[in-house]
């Protein structure tokens, strides 16, 4: 597979279609929520961060989908398998929360009389702040955290939809930031130790279609001293121009397509806690996954559904580099998901 490289310059054409497709480790196309020709209900705009370290985690995001934005909280503690989201949707955003055209630019506030997010740039680094007074049985959850990168690089892909011209999704992940900051929930102290913590971003910008599957797993950590980390997905849009299957130690490692093999149940659905695997068809990643929380969510309101699976487990495998070096990876916590959504 013969994978195409972004070249700087505008992300869509003056008919609102995207100019190229292919992938990068940086943002090097511009985004303009201006250029874009397709209808404001179909734009979708989103910043997701997750934190965690080996005992617990915090998932962040701030969403505006057009018709609804969305402010997310979860709580993930991986020692008692506890699970808890806050997710109030605010109708009809239409663009007015005003999300950053640029990852590295523009800070995120958001305010009502529940809660209070902001996601912020500093010198160095990112900072991420919630205040939610009433989150689950009236017991607050406070955050405050700053994100440090280690990698230069990130996972940058355009991806286009072979059957709507206007639609797109500009999409880059962040792994590998040093967390270092705190959180309170249910009264309790919980730290983020930089020694061992880490938080990624997933930045995404674009037109959808209306009913779409995905499936994405990352996960990063030390190995040998050096930060590894790893960035796999696929099941939308038109990715004969590239994946975003991506390899981080000593650089970027670009990956041809993956696979999740995920059981199933003897009724023909899928079983989610039972060990996965994951495979490469250029035979460079090969990893079992073994669960150990499921934070799931299934909403359906009207025409809209979201069917939600991030799973979150250790990573046993390996993995080959660009140079042919053969990495192995044991006991590695990261997530595996699959999401459907028809919006």
């Amino acid at each position: 597979m013969n994978q195409i490289k972004l070249e700087p310059g505008d992300l869509l054409n003056k008919k609102g279609h995207l100019a190229q497709a292919g992938y990068a480790t940086k943002l090097v196309k511009s985004y303009d929520r201006k250029a874009i020709k397709a209808g404001k209900l179909r734009i979708k705009e989103w910043d997701y961060y997750l934190v965690y370290n080996k005992d617990f985690g915090i998932a962040l995001t701030v969403a505006d989908n057009g018709y609804m934005g969305l402010i997310s909280a979860s709580f993930l503690d991986f020692i008692t398998g506890e699970t808890q989201t806050l997710s109030p949707m605010i109708f009809m955003t239409l663009g007015k929360l005003n999300l950053p055209s640029d990852s590295e630019a523009g800070d995120i506030h958001y305010k009502d009389d529940k809660l209070e997010i902001s996601f912020t740039h500093e010198k160095g680094g990112r900072r991420l702040k919630l205040n939610i007074p009433h989150f689950y049985k009236r017991a607050s959850l406070f955050v405050d955290v700053v994100l440090t990168p280690t990698i230069e690089e990130s996972m940058v892909i355009a991806t286009p939809f072979k059957r709507k011209k206007k639609a797109f999704y500009y999409n880059q992940k962040i792994l590998g930031m040093r967390a270092n900051g705190s959180v309170n929930y249910k009264n309790q102290h919980y730290v983020f130790n930089p020694e061992d913590s880490y938080g990624m971003l997933d930045w995404g910008r674009g037109v959808w279609t209306y009913d779409n599957t995905w499936y994405w797993s990352a996960a990063h950590g030390q190995i040998n001293g050096k930060t590894f980390g790893f960035n796999l997905g696929y099941g939308f849009g038109d990715t004969s121009a590239a994946t975003e299957n991506m390899v981080f130690y000593d650089g970027a490692h670009k990956l041809e397509h993956v696979t999740f093999n995920i059981p199933k149940n003897a009724d023909g659905t899928l079983d989610y806690l039972s060990p996965w695997t994951i495979t490469s068809s250029d035979g460079r990643f090969e990893s079992k996954f073994t669960p150990i929380l499921d934070r799931s969510a299934n909403t359906s309101f009207g025409v809209l559904l979201s069917d939600q699976h991030q799973v979150f487990g250790y990573f046993d495998g390996k993995t080959i580099l660009d140079s042919g070096e053969e990495i192995h990876f044991n006991n590695f916590l990261g997530f595996a998901e699959k999401v459907r959504n028809k919006w």
